[in-house]
């Protein structure tokens, strides 16, 4: 087992940022760490690699607890912050080869691992110039560089795409896909296209809790029966009013808009209802089921 999180929790004052949290995930998995801004992935992210204390429960990294065996921890383990927090004033192959030298890399082997990762991270045009004077785009790759430098067994990647164009976030894709093969990775990701692109599972996470957690083949399929129905009235009314129709599970109330959930193709019960209490129905919506719509649906405060 390479990452094992046992009933953690993470209070600060009142809140509960991450509330009784457990999972596992195994070496060579990629699994997409999801939920909502505030939902506690980054609070997640950071007691694993060391950075936070639980407040109640543990963390193992291949079989190392993560307080009680801190140095352990890191040896074997990358981390990409969501902050790339980088030295601008140094130049890149110098930054790497300083990297190296505190994850203890024999100096005989350093120069050759630093080119190599250099090679691995398409830094090669820009090794020579200082980092302060790179791209964002080029910056991520360093970020990258030096959470690999040392051959880590887990790599940890929070938000990895932040603030790039689309052509950078494909490239960063391309190469997370590419140095994941023989490691396990959790990444954090706001972008639903990249779960769709480089994961095995997803976990979602939603005010502290997991809220699903599967083979995203098995979470896209069990949604193929349900159907999500978008519906806006002009007149105001009640969500509970929807929610006596025959096979609604759950309405949601976003904006003006009603999102149905429902067990079967109700559009037309939902247009007998609106003739039936007089009111103007303004749009009527069958969503497609996808990735973004799991998130939603799972994500989402249920109205009735």
């Amino acid at each position: 087992m390479s990452l094992q999180v046992n009933h953690l929790t993470k209070i600060y004052g009142q809140q509960k940022a991450v509330d009784d949290v457990s999972f596992s995930i195994n070496k060579g998995e990629i699994v997409g760490f999801l939920g909502p801004n505030g939902a506690g992935k980054s609070t997640t992210m950071k007691i694993a690699t060391g950075y936070l204390p639980p407040s109640a429960g543990s963390i193992e990294v291949d079989g190392f607890d993560v307080m009680d065996q801190p140095i352990q921890v890191k040896k074997i383990i990358g981390y990409l912050p969501e902050h790339n927090p980088l030295y601008l004033d140094m130049f890149v192959h110098e930054y790497l080869h300083f990297i190296g030298r505190v994850y203890q890399i024999p100096p005989s082997q350093l120069k050759s691992r630093t080119k190599e990762i250099v090679s691995m991270c398409g830094l090669e045009p820009e090794q020579n110039k200082l980092i302060g004077s790179l791209s964002k785009g080029y910056r991520q790759r360093v970020g990258l560089a030096q959470a690999l430098i040392h051959n880590p067994q887990v790599l940890i990647l929070d938000e990895p795409t932040t603030g790039l164009d689309p052509n950078q976030i494909v490239e960063i894709r391309k190469l997370i896909k590419q140095i994941s093969e023989n490691k396990t990775v959790i990444f954090s990701t706001h972008i639903m296209q990249e779960v769709q692109a480089l994961c095995d599972r997803v976990i979602i996470i939603n005010n502290g809790k997991i809220v699903a957690d599967d083979q995203f083949k098995n979470l896209v399929g069990r949604q193929a029966n349900v159907y999500i129905i978008s519906v806006e009235f002009k007149e105001q009314i009640a969500a509970q009013e929807l929610s006596i129709i025959d096979g609604v599970e759950k309405v949601q109330l976003e904006g003006k808009q009603f999102r149905v959930h429902s067990t079967k193709d109700i559009r037309n019960e939902l247009i007998r209802y609106a003739t039936e209490k007089n009111l103007s129905l303004l749009s009527l919506k069958q969503e497609e089921n996808s990735m973004e719509e799991i998130f939603r649906s799972l994500t989402s405060e249920a109205t009735a």
